[in-house]
């Protein structure tokens, strides 16, 4: 084998804390390094461009550069060696960078280390093979998991390019939070007035299928042909029949139901159309509140209904389909802010949530945009806003900044005034963060304008004085403890990872973080997509983000599984584990590990055995560790060229 050595200067990021040079030269003394030198920028065009001219000049088999991290550039120099003519298998990297220059100083110990490493990287290479990819065809048609603003941008994009879509939304209507929502910052316009049209066009676009009330059950298969389980749940109405006019609602006998889309500010009746906007603008039944269910009597809405739609027999039906691609743009839900006692625990009606003081500011809110007091129906004069509410706040688990309550409270305070302007607003906060366009303008807007007192420091206690609320806490700025009167505590809940995440994550098989929301495969380089293949994240599933944040990333998800199935065939990644069926005794300890249902059971003149899907498995290994038998060999990474390399470490 003829290699080559590339060690790369990185600037001063490598070259300050190693000898370049003096690697390249004991990297000449390996064996068949026929090559060996030091460049300013490997991945640099001149970088690259040296390198296929090497491969030319000098007949090299196999190159190894010693530069950053492979997961940031591999890709980049394998695609050169391949102009060069080189299987892009016959290709290694040293990481210099991320394991050497950037943890240590000692220069000296810091070269002898890019030495190994490099020498490691000779060893492993001279058993590498040429790897072929298979090409496999694709299904032109993705799934979109929620359908909230995200999930919505997504679906009309890719529809708009030609792909069939499925979406699948757990509640009756998408539209997700941002249908609940008043009005929207920094612009305050209508947030109906923004969503309603879009829900719309999901509704009507012809290359949309829209599966309301429905949770994805199972997925398998793999990139460019899951196989997609859909569970429609019962709504005890017929869908195909119900035709919207409402008339259930009006004559239902339970009308003191728990109303889940105004957050419980107001009461709606058993059977129910969610919101004037819904869509599916459908009817149905909330099993635990209906008479009919309760206690064997009633069945009024079966007998009004004048097109027969409701079912009281209805079970919930599962439905298969295949897809290329699919979108996780489950969203968010808010923190269970009971935990905190100190704030009254959800004892006072008059501590309230964000999101049900913004069904109390929105016009088809139960009080008709009227803000009333949830205890006595008076009109505020002094609300507080309380900001960080399960954010920044590790005694509840949940360090994180939630990135838009700074910027909803700003705005609520704002409407506050508008619909009561003798009103004085309160905001309690630890910092104010409005990184975005017109933003920080926005929060000085709210304290100039509209006159809002902001008090920097925490609440310690919220109780009840006689009919009104004492909030007491620090001003930090001040140096001094205050306590204000109020008549409303708006508290800025923060946000969570929705409910039921980690077990989608598990079906989608992807990874989560220790919070629930789902990691991307690079938080720079790869923020939309997965570590499988074909899925790919948007919205606040992936980390808490506002409205517009929420849309562009929905758009780049969309772009994503355009890209990826604009093509008719696929390419697979050879990388992948490999049986030797005649050293394989069919224990099954493979499968039951995989994390990717990659390996199934098969049989070979009557003996068990197990066979690797191809196109399924993602090189990650887990069962060539498994394998009490060293049956299973990971293609690029067996045995013997790990053990080269640490051979290659230990020879002195």
């Amino acid at each position: 084998m003829r290699i080559g050595v590339f060690i790369c200067h990185c600037g001063s990021n490598i070259a300050g804390t190693v000898d370049c040079a003096s690697v390249a030269e004991q990297a000449a003394a390996f064996p068949d390094v026929v090559f060996s030198t030091d460049t300013l920028y490997a991945c640099s065009e001149p970088g690259q461009d040296a390198i296929i001219e090497a491969i030319k000049e000098h007949r090299l088999t196999g190159v190894v550069v010693a530069s950053c991290t492979p997961r940031m550039h591999e890709p980049t120099f394998r695609r050169a060696v391949e102009r060069a003519g080189l299987n892009r298998y016959l290709f290694e990297m040293a990481n210099i960078r991320e394991h050497v220059s950037w943890i240590g100083k000692d220069m000296q110990a810091n070269t002898n280390k890019s030495a190994e490493l490099v020498r490691m990287a000779v060893a492993k290479l001279r058993l590498n093979t040429e790897l072929k990819p298979k090409f496999f065809p694709v299904t032109k048609r993705v799934l979109v998991i929620g359908g909230g603003v995200a999930g919505i941008q997504a679906a009309l994009d890719a529809a708009d390019a030609g792909l069939e879509v499925v979406m699948v939304e757990r509640e009756p209507s998408i539209g997700g939070k941002m249908a609940k929502l008043d009005k929207t910052f920094p612009t305050v316009d209508c947030s109906s007035c923004i969503l309603g049209p879009r829900m719309v066009d999901v509704a009507q676009h012809p290359n949309i299928t829209l599966h309301a009330a429905s949770e994805v059950e199972a997925v398998s298969g793999y990139v460019g042909n899951f196989e997609v389980t859909i569970r429609k749940k019962s709504t005890c109405v017929d869908w195909s029949k119900c035709t919207g006019c409402g008339l259930c609602t009006e004559k239902c006998p339970a009308k003191k139901s728990y109303d889940r889309f105004n957050e419980g500010m107001g009461h709606t009746s058993a059977i129910v159309i969610p919101f004037p906007q819904a869509i599916p603008k459908k009817a149905g039944i909330e099993k635990e509140h209906c008479r009919l269910f309760r206690t064997g009597k009633c069945g009024v809405c079966a007998k009004i209904c004048p097109t027969g739609a409701v079912d009281y027999a209805m079970r919930d039906q599962i439905v298969s389909v295949k897809v290329g691609g699919i979108v996780a743009a489950t969203g968010y839900d808010l923190m269970d802010w009971t935990v905190y006692e100190e704030y009254g625990g959800g004892r006072y009606p008059d501590v309230i949530t964000s999101l049900q003081y913004e069904r109390l500011l929105s016009a088809s809110g139960p009080t008709g945009g009227h803000v009333k007091r949830p205890s006595d129906g008076r009109e505020p004069q002094s609300v507080v806003f309380i900001q960080c509410v399960g954010s920044r706040d590790c005694s509840v688990d949940r360090p994180y900044c939630s990135g838009f309550c700074c910027m909803y409270t700003a705005k609520q305070a704002i409407l506050t005034k508008d619909h009561l302007p003798d009103s004085q607003s309160y905001v309690f906060y630890m910092d104010i963060r409005s990184p975005g366009k017109g933003y920080d303008e926005f929060t000085r807007r709210v304290q100039e304008e509209y006159r809002a007192r902001y008090i920097r420091g925490r609440v310690s206690l919220v109780y009840p004085k006689g009919d009104k609320l004492m909030v007491r806490g620090a001003d930090t700025l001040m140096g001094t403890q205050v306590e204000v009167e109020a008549d409303l505590v708006v508290l800025a809940v923060g946000g969570e990872a929705a409910r039921g995440a980690p077990h989608l994550a598990e079906k989608l098989r992807i990874s989560y973080d220790a919070y629930g929301f789902f990691m991307e495969g690079h938080p720079k380089l790869k923020p939309v997509e997965t570590n499988t293949a074909g899925v790919f994240l948007a919205g606040s599933c992936q980390g808490l983000k506002d409205i517009p944040s929420s849309v562009a990333q929905g758009s780049a998800a969309a772009a994503k599984v355009i890209g990826l199935l604009s093509r008719d065939m696929l390419e697979s990644d050879p990388q992948i584990a490999q049986v030797n069926a005649g050293r394989c005794i069919g224990c099954g300890k493979c499968i039951s590990v995989c994390p990717f249902k990659a390996i199934q059971e098969t049989e070979a003149r009557g003996l068990p055995k197990v066979e690797v899907i191809e196109t399924v498995c993602q090189g990650c290994g887990v069962c060539n560790a498994t394998c009490p038998q060293g049956a299973i060999q990971l293609s690029h990474f067996t045995d013997n060229q790990i053990l080269a390399e640490v051979e290659a470490l230990c020879r002195f």
